[in-house]
């Protein structure tokens, strides 16, 4: 269709980074406005004033990028990853040993991938940047938005004019769509609110977290050469240190180092809080999370601690995710999850394909029919916008459900079932299926979110629907002999037993008739 639509996205993350990409590849023009400085500048101060957490690429994510229009892309992101093809579990046996135990992701080999958020941030903002059609405006804060006449208002704070003392100016803008990508507190909701019947339910969990690294071999104070191996633990894992109540992580990094972070529930930071010498800090890790101390000296891991900020864990599903035909919101602004899963961003690429698959689908209509009805070109594609979100709103809001209540369920998984007998027996059956007997389609729920395109809702359905198979199976297999047994015992000894189960019925009888 000819015409070409001003399209305005709000938040310069990956997540808008991308839908950039998609709308600029289709010829729009597009204008990105970040309440940050450029992201790409190491002056730029995170919004929570921490490094990310080092994220997980999967499946999801990268075929998010692979329709993105940009053949070299992938190749480019995917230099700077690190596959991590399962979980190595940390402990101690009752002898005062310490153990690895590997659970590997998936039985076929398939890997998640670790990248630094800054590095994949980095190369979507450098491709943007050399496409004419698009524009960036950092320090720009969203003030206010009318979605009835499609115009914004920001604030620019310009460090210049702050030095100088003057006050931040005020600009206003029009668009065809805005695209929220502003992250959980997104200001492209809020002011969405005023203009739709939006379900709003936050959550936070009781739990805070806290950032710590392990440094690589090479930039250990005591290294004295390049080492073979910068990493002092497997590069090739996600690792997990399960407290039950509490965990505490390793992801890698490119330079051999590893981000790591602590869960634990509020009340534990507040009893290591108070110990402002960080005494109890280093026998606190010692007995919940054995051999950290090892790598992570107690000078630096308490530094880390009281340094570093405790922050909270954030839920958040709403419902639309879009107002009529110029405002949609996608990544973190629709569903902001907890990071236990590692679907955060994937769920956000993937908001990102789906949606423009779905633009794309209702822009497919013959712009030569809306000539010869006299319809004008921009009428028709906000009509067609406003189609296409409300079927993106129908299609995805069941999904990103989905795979909040999945992110928040797979806390307890990572912090105490990866020590369940019963959760490996499950593994291993599926797995088992999977590979011998494949034409039944059998995966495990983590296969089905990581390393497939399935719509979350339906990987949940497909779980549950296996987990009462497996069940019945057990049941199955563990009571028909017994059930077989008995009764062979009773047609066997029928007469013993029937004067055996009189004797005891006339007994209680009279004991409760008071003989």
């Amino acid at each position: 269709m000819d015409g070409r639509q001003k399209v305005v996205v709000v938040g310069a993350g990956p997540v808008g980074s991308l839908a950039a990409l998609y709308a600029a590849s289709r010829g729009d023009d597009v204008e990105i406005y970040e309440l940050r400085g450029d992201l790409r500048d190491p002056s730029t101060t995170p919004l929570n004033f921490t490094r990310s957490i080092n994220l997980a690429l999967s499946e999801r994510g990268i075929n998010a990028m692979r329709h993105a229009g940009q053949p070299k892309l992938i190749e480019h992101v995917m230099a700077a990853t690190i596959p991590m093809r399962g979980r190595m579990i940390h402990g101690m046996r009752p002898n005062g040993e310490l153990y690895e135990a590997s659970q590997d992701y998936d039985v076929h080999g398939r890997t998640i991938f670790a990248i630094d958020r800054g590095g994949l941030n980095k190369r979507l903002l450098d491709i943007l940047e050399e496409m004419p059609n698009v524009k960036f405006f950092f320090n720009h804060k969203l003030t206010g938005a009318d979605f009835q006449r499609n115009k914004a208002w920001f604030v620019v704070a310009e460090k210049e004019a702050l030095a100088a003392g003057q006050q931040p100016r005020e600009i206003e803008i029009d668009f065809d769509l805005m695209i929220g990508a502003d992250g959980a507190h997104s200001s492209v909701r809020y002011h969405m609110m005023k203009y739709t019947r939006m379900d709003y339910q936050q959550e936070y969990i009781d739990t805070l977290w806290c950032e710590f690294q392990i440094l690589s071999k090479n930039d250990a104070p005591d290294s004295r050469s390049r080492l073979k191996s910068k990493f002092k633990i497997s590069p090739n894992h996600l690792h997990i240190w399960p407290g039950r109540d509490f965990m505490f992580i390793a992801i890698p990094s490119e330079d051999g180092s590893f981000t790591c972070t602590l869960f634990a529930p509020a009340a534990v930071f507040r009893q290591l809080e108070a110990d402002r010498e960080g005494v109890q800090l280093a026998p606190f890790f010692d007995e919940h999370f054995p051999g950290v101390t090892s790598l992570i000296p107690p000078p630096e891991l308490i530094a880390s601690f009281h340094q570093n900020p405790h922050l909270p864990l954030i839920n958040v599903k709403c419902k639309p995710h879009h107002c009529s035909s110029s405002v949609v919101i996608v990544g973190d602004a629709a569903h902001a999850m907890v990071p236990f899963y590692g679907q955060g961003m994937n769920a956000g690429l993937e908001d990102v394909r789906i949606l423009f698959g779905i633009l794309d689908k209702h822009a497919a209509i013959d712009s030569s029919m809306a000539t010869e009805a006299g319809v004008p070109v921009a009428t028709t594609r906000a009509a067609q916008r406003e189609q296409a979100l409300a079927e993106y709103t129908a299609v995805r809001v069941p999904d990103a459900h989905a795979i909040n209540d999945l992110a928040l369920h797979n806390y307890i998984e990572m912090r105490a079932s990866v020590l369940s007998p019963v959760y490996r027996l499950r593994k291993f059956l599926e797995e088992s299926l999977s590979v011998y007997v494949p034409r039944l389609g059998w995966q495990t729920k983590y296969s089905r979110v990581s390393f497939g395109n399935e719509r979350y809702s339906e990987v949940v359905a497909k779980s549950e629907h296996q987990g009462r198979v497996l069940v019945r199976g057990l049941i199955g297999a563990v009571g028909l002999p017994l059930i077989s047994g008995g009764l062979f015992l009773y047609f066997r000894y029928r007469r013993a037993v029937e004067v055996s189960l009189r004797e005891l019925l006339q007994g209680l009888a009279g004991f409760l008739n008071g003989r």
